[in-house]
């Protein structure tokens, strides 16, 4: 499975992005976004259920970021608003297979499946 994540680029402080994620295959797919800058670990950054029904923000974007997704067009989206220079990294979508197993869905080591990163620079 192959994640295709678009969106990136470069915003002013206080502006806006939307991060889109396509899987290559259809799937019910836990689904997070990670972040992570230069020198620095990756970290988490949202996270949404299959159904959509559970979502979860790292405090440092919540009510800020939002994730959602659209299962009939099977993509998932980060929508970033009032978005700060500390905001500035590469984002990375990442995906889980089910398999019915409690997960810590903040650990990058808890999924199978890759996006290639897309850039996010914001700076005035």
């Amino acid at each position: 499975v192959q994640l295709q994540a678009s969106g990136g680029g470069l915003v002013q402080p206080g502006g806006s992005l939307r991060l889109s994620c396509v899987p290559s295959e259809g799937g019910r797919y836990a689904m997070s976004w990670f972040r992570q800058a230069p020198g620095r670990e990756r970290e988490f950054v949202a996270h949404i259920t299959w159904s959509g029904h559970n979502r979860y923000h790292a405090h440092s974007v919540r009510g800020r970021f939002a994730i959602s997704r659209d299962n009939a067009r099977n993509s998932v989206t980060l929508q970033m608003n009032s978005l700060k220079p500390d905001d500035t990294a590469i984002y990375y979508c990442a995906a889980r297979d089910p398999n019915g197993d409690t997960f810590d869905y903040t650990k990058p080591g808890s999924f199978d499946y890759w996006g290639q990163g897309t850039q996010v620079t914001v700076s005035s």
